[in-house]
Formats: C-alpha cells, structure tokens, sequence
C-alpha cells in the first residue's frame, strides 16, 4: 500500500504530527459502562478478538487500531445499559436529564479544537467544515437538553366521571448505527433525542471513522451514570448485526446505505422493535429561469462538492431551464474546475479526498459508466494531477451534461463529486424529472418567485426543500426522507417522539363520599 512506503513528505509529517496531538493521552477503545473496555476484556466470551486500523484519506496511512467488538461485547453493553437505565436513568427528571446533557456539552465545548481535528483526519473533511460539523453536533445536543425541560403528558377531556390522560415514558435501551461521512454530527443527531428522552443508548460507529464517536463518549464518562451511552466499535457485518438484531434493544436508528438499512428493518421486525431510517437520495435541485444564477451556481456547488459528494442529500442532479441552461452549464463547469483539493488540514483547501480508496474505485468506475452511456463529461472525472495528493484518495470535481433520467448516472446514488445537469422546458417537466426516482431525501429550487417556491416545495417528493441554498441544517428542523430514503426523522421535536412511547391511563371517578 502507499501508506508503507514511509516516504517523509511534508503532508505526510503534517499528518504525523496532527495524529499525534489527537490522539495524546486517549484510547481509542469500545465505551462500555462508563469506561474503556481493552481486547479480551468484555467478560465470558472474550469481547474484542481483533483490531482493524482507521486510515488516514489523505495520505492513505493507518490512524490508530480499532477494536472489532463481537457479539459478547455488544451483549454486555446492552446489559451495562440496562442496568444504567433501572438503576437511575429511568427515575431521573427532564431538568436532571438536562442538566447532565449540559454538563457533557461543557466537556465537548472545551475539546472542539481536538474533535475537529480528529474529524477531519478520519475523514478527510477540510479541517473547517469539520470544525463546524463539531459546532453543530454540540449544538444539536443543546437543541435536545433545552426542549425535554418543555415537555408536558397530556390530560383528555372525557367527562366529569372519568380522569384521562396520557403520559410519555422512554423505550429503554435504543441502538444507533452511523455512517461515515458524518460521524460526529449523526452520533449527536441520535444521542441528543434518545438521551433527553430517558433511554440509555449503545451506538456504533463506522469501522472506517469511529474516532470522534469514542472520544464524545469518553468525555460523557465523568458527567453522565455509567452505562448511559455506549460506544461499539467493529464493521456492520460483526458488530452492526449484532446490534440491530439484539432482542433487548426496544429501538433502532440507522444511518446509511438502502440495502444495509432494509437489513436493519428486517431484523428490528423478527422482535417488533421500531425503527428510524435515514438512507439514500438522489436530490435534485431545479434551476427556474427566473433564478439568481449565482445563488444557484454556489446552492449547487455547496450540495455536490461539500465533503466530496459524500452526502446523503446531495444535490447530485441539476434541472436547469432551457432559457438559462447554457450560461448555467458554462459558469457551473468554471466554478467546479475552481476548487482547491488539497491537504485538508491546510487553509485554503475547499475539498479533501474521499474517505476510502472504495470510493474512489466506485466514483471512477460511474465516470466511465457515465461516458459509456453517453453522457458528455465537462470537467474532472479523474485523480488531480498534483503529485502532493497521488497517494491519498482524491478524485477531481465531476460534470456530466447530455443526461437523461434513466441513465445510471443519473438514477443511481453515487456518494461522490460528481453533477449531472438536465434541461427542461416547463415547469411540470421539471417536477416530472425530479420526482422520477426511488429516493425522496431532499430537493432545490432556485426562484425568485415566491408562488415557485412554496408551489414546487409543495410538489416536491421529498422530506426536505432548501430554497436558493444548500442548507443550512438546523436541529429544530425534522429532517427525513420519502420513498426509499427512509422513514421517520432525525432532528426536531418529532425525533424525539421517536424515542418516546406514549400510554393512555383512564381513571374512571365515582362520586365523593366521606
């Protein structure tokens, strides 16, 4: 491999020294009751009997070793949580949970600088989008220690002889899987609800990036009982599984692909568990003549090139109107040629690589798919020429014009910085191509007019329209898709009902006596 021919260049002692100051004084180890569990470690049955490394994109060299937590560790740290939620969890008040979620937030804020930088050295993320990433998973976890304080059950009118009412109670231990192109920010989109709601929770990260998900838990070890959350590491096929398919964990949420997720679904059904899905899209963003082209050109930038494409809701088709297709397709083209690849730990870099060396084979093998099917490609499709990136895993931003809808590239999610820009001519074409796929995570639109705007928001099949603008994401904002994107919502105060079950009491009344 590349990252053992040892060669001192200077990205190369960039990163050593940046793992280094990431990893001075941590151990990057399954989070399991409150503290670190060690290989062999996790009782009868041994726990972890393996480590794979998480590598470094950008220079294709191992971080650190991960243990591969199997099915005894996952049984226990069901059983620690358990045990965490009976104990105390369960009896604790909204303003004490809340007042715990706050103290960890202390401990996260006073860390940003190091989960930033863990972040981006496991994922590639310039080091400034990781940091906001950073800053917007803390701010999703004060979203949720904020409004559980709010939260009230219900009374029901029902009669003078009859006292009705509902009231909310957690499921008890809930099981998280996220994916690894935001890590840090989907481990607090699950924490944050399930946590506030009274459930203790066993998370496991990706394989390829858990860093930033053990080193939160870490930091939760001194502020929240042990045994409230739990850190799992491992693949989804060892550890994933095991998880999901557990029969005492009452509720799933996962991030990731369609056919992993179907997966989830599957197993969480043998025992009748409920699940959260965020999957897949395809989302397209339309471009209305009446648009602001530079708003549109940077909305469309923003939606396909933020973290190289690996986004679920990337704006990955671009619908532009006929009348400004040409200028759109010539400024685009200039503006993805524009971007800097490079070292992300380096200012100025405005895309890093992508996260594995199986992405690139599966973003460069879609390119030629996109040529065989006629597509004419603009710009990129290849590996940057600068011999400082050759061994990290970088692809060049991607155009593909000459698109129809059915072609593969167009269909099919490709998890990559690759655009493809279609023309149409009116405005229920353009409604017509975007909704003409199996996803439905999120949509664009780019309009002037308000009656545009708010009637093909309406149209749209998706969970989520940004208008004028990729983003930005805010947790009081549910946020889910249609279709095969999913079911059921992350942020928001709806995320938090899903972690919640509801029960009915009826009090029937007599009248007094004394």
């Amino acid at each position: 491999m590349a990252g053992e021919s040892g060669r001192a260049t200077p990205i190369r002692r960039r990163h050593k020294r940046a793992r280094d100051r990431a990893l001075d004084g941590i151990e990057i180890a399954p989070q399991v009751g409150g503290g670190s569990i060690a290989i062999g470690d996790a009782g009868d049955g041994g726990g972890a009997t393996r480590t794979v490394a998480t590598r470094d994109p950008a220079i294709d060299e191992p971080i650190t070793e991960v243990p591969v937590c199997n099915r005894e560790t996952v049984d226990r740290a069901v059983e620690d949580a358990w045990e965490a939620f009976d104990r105390s969890w369960a009896g604790t008040a909204p303003a004490e949970r809340s007042r715990h979620l706050f103290e960890w937030i202390d401990e996260l804020e006073g860390e940003i600088e190091r989960l930033a930088l863990l972040e981006s050295l496991d994922t590639g993320k310039p080091l400034a989008d990781a940091r906001g990433e950073a800053e917007g998973a803390i701010d999703t976890l004060e979203y949720y220690a904020s409004i559980v304080r709010a939260g009230t059950d219900d009374r029901i009118p029902a009669g003078e002889d009859l006292h009705m009412y509902t009231r909310t109670e957690p499921y008890g231990v809930v099981g998280g899987v996220t994916p690894w192109n935001f890590p840090l920010w989907a481990a607090a989109w699950k924490l944050g609800p399930a946590l506030a709601a009274g459930n203790c929770a066993v998370i496991k990260p990706s394989q390829a990036t858990p860093l930033t998900t053990v080193r939160i838990a870490q930091l939760a070890a001194d502020v929240l009982p042990d045994g409230v959350l739990n850190v799992v590491t491992g693949p989804g096929s060892v550890t994933g599984s095991a998880l999901v398919e557990h029969e005492d964990v009452r509720k799933v949420s996962f991030t990731g692909s369609g056919e992993v997720g179907t997966e989830a679904m599957k197993a969480a059904a043998e025992r009748v568990a409920p699940v959260t899905l965020e999957l897949g899209g395809k989302s397209p963003f339309i471009v209305f003549p009446d648009a602001d082209l530079d708003e549109a050109i940077e909305a469309v930038a923003d939606g396909i090139y933020y973290s190289a494409g690996e986004i679920c809701d990337a704006f990955s088709r671009a619908l532009v109107h006929e009348d400004v297709y040409d200028e759109f397709v010539d400024r685009f083209v200039e503006r993805s040629a524009s971007y800097a690849l490079g070292d992300p730990l380096e200012e100025g870099t405005t895309m890093g690589p992508l996260t594995s060396a199986e992405r690139v084979e599966t973003v460069t093998e879609y390119v030629a798919v996109g040529r065989q099917e006629g597509a004419t490609l603009q710009t990129g499709g290849g590996r940057p020429d600068d011999p400082a990136l050759a061994e990290g895993f970088y692809v060049e931003p991607t155009v593909f014009t000459g698109v129809e809808n059915d072609m593969r590239v167009a269909s099919e999610e490709i998890f990559g910085p690759v655009q493809t820009i279609q023309s149409f001519g009116s405005y229920e074409e353009a409604i017509s191509i975007a909704n003409d796929t199996e996803f439905g995570l999120a949509a664009g639109i780019g309009t002037e007019s308000t009656d545009i705007a708010h009637t093909a928001a309406a149209d749209l099949d998706c969970g989520v329209v940004y208008v004028n603008a990729y983003g930005p994401i805010r947790p009081e904002g549910p946020y889910g898709g249609f279709k095969r994107s999913g079911i059921g919502h992350d942020l928001g105060a709806a995320a938090l009902e899903h972690y919640r079950q509801t029960k009915t009491v009826y009090v029937n009344l007599d009248e007094p006596a004394l």
